[in-house]
């Protein structure tokens, strides 16, 4: 049984049909697309299942749960009860990769500094695919993998909660700040998950973390990295890239900013030099590097007023990131689904940067609650009416940042879906004088 017929799913029902598996597909979603897709994959040979009520009296040897089905769900409760041995997308890619890996995972910065790490690969003439959470999952990738010589695999904490053996050669830990409370009931519920990354490291394995993280990572090499200048392996000293007191090139270099793409590109760094990749490989893809969409992605110069889209910034911890990565007064587009969070701690960080806040979705109230006295707020309904009201607001010099803090599926299917819209909307406005 795959449950869960997003791409993680259909990709593990590939590789399962593949291999001569006796496959059924099931998924929630009864819609008119969902059951075109079922045509073509009973199609193929594979059973489908849409509705939790198809699932009665069903028996199944094993289960493949996609990443965004949470496992405490009824229909997954059920299987297990049943005696069905659950098994996460992940790791069903994991035991079908033929090539060593390296495993990012993290709060924030992980698409980020999972493509800088395919990029090194990639400078030094090596053959290396980047996926998992940011674009293919693993399992679709896996039967490529005799080509390649490595993997680099984002991975979420909603992969990592069913990982079994999962044990690349080099695993990354970026951060943790508070994220996904919609799905865990504690934050000590989401770290235990983060942290499954290093559960069954041993002495041939790197882990790679951040500097303060109490992370348990077992007799694997342990490297540290901070935007701090000292403390670490790996440093930002004085705007320089540094490894034990050894420069690399300033980051002013990249065009990468502020202290979280520091450490982005530190992170990146110890794992060339875990795998003995030169220095002038890793100089040449931080040269060449260009921010992925929707990540602090510049969209337009106008009137003097920078426009970034950062619509990724889903949560608290990013969305102050990015405002710090800013020059300048700020004028802030936030707000969306609530997934739990309390805004009241970002007071600080951004009276006195952010000029004006433009608030929309179900965050709205709460978020101008938690900034009163601190920023000054107003709501607005829509994408459109927030660059209006943004590109009225700014003066030259200054930024408008998309950095929502929040998930997008209150107004819009996905973070990308958000980031388009306001760069629909940011590229339609009229040009226009500078302003003083």
């Amino acid at each position: 049984m795959v449950l869960g017929m997003g791409r993680s799913g259909q990709a593990a029902a590939e590789w399962l049909l593949s291999h001569g598996a006796e496959v059924t597909m099931f998924d929630e979603s009864q819609s008119v697309e969902m059951q075109k897709i079922a045509r073509g994959w009973e199609g193929r040979g594979a059973g489908v299942l849409l509705g939790e009520e198809r699932m009665v009296g069903m028996k199944f040897e094993r289960a493949i749960l996609s990443p965004g089905i949470d496992p405490r769900k009824a229909v997954v409760r059920k299987l297990v009860e049943a005696g069905v041995r659950m098994m996460g997308e992940l790791e069903l890619g994991w035991q079908a990769c033929l090539c060593p890996m390296v495993a990012v995972t993290g709060t924030n910065g992980k698409s980020t500094t999972t493509e800088l790490i395919a990029a090194i690969y990639a400078a030094a003439g090596k053959k290396a695919v980047a996926c998992g959470n940011l674009g293919k999952p693993l399992s679709e990738v896996a039967p490529l993998t005799k080509e390649l010589d490595r993997v680099v695999v984002e991975v979420s904490s909603f992969q990592l909660e069913t990982v079994e053996t999962f044990c690349p050669k080099v695993g990354v830990y970026l951060n943790f700040t508070p994220d996904h409370l919609d799905r865990y009931c504690t934050l000590e519920e989401y770290r235990v998950a983060k942290e499954k990354i290093f559960r069954n490291f041993g002495e041939k394995e790197t882990a790679i973390l951040q500097k303060g993280l109490g992370v348990k990572t077992g007799k694997a090499r342990r490297v540290t990295f901070t935007a701090e200048a000292e403390g670490a392996d790996f440093t930002l000293n004085e705007g320089w890239l540094s490894c034990q007191g050894v420069r690399l090139m300033r980051q002013e270099e990249t065009q990468l900013r502020g202290p979280h793409n520091a450490e982005n590109l530190l992170a990146a760094w110890a794992v060339a030099e875990a795998d003995d990749i030169s220095r002038g490989a890793v100089k040449k893809a931080f040269e060449n590097y260009r921010a992925l969409p929707h990540r602090c992605e510049v969209v337009r110069v106008r009137a003097g007023v920078t426009w970034v889209n950062d619509s990724k910034a889903t949560n608290v911890d990013a969305m102050e990131r990015a405002v710090a990565g800013m020059t300048g007064g700020v004028i802030l587009i936030a707000g969306g689904k609530d997934k739990g969070f309390d805004f009241s701690g970002s007071r600080k960080s951004l009276q006195g940067k952010v000029r004006g806040a433009l608030l929309m979705g179900e965050m709205a109230e709460r978020m101008e609650r938690a900034w009163e006295g601190a920023v000054p707020c107003r709501k607005v309904k829509s994408m459109e009416e927030a660059v209006e009201r943004a590109a009225e607001m700014a003066a030259s010099g200054e930024t408008v940042l998309l950095s929502p803090g929040c998930s997008s599926y209150d107004m819009f299917q996905n973070f990308e879906d958000r980031g388009e819209k306001y760069r629909q909307c940011v590229v339609a406005l009229p040009e226009e004088k500078k302003r003083k």
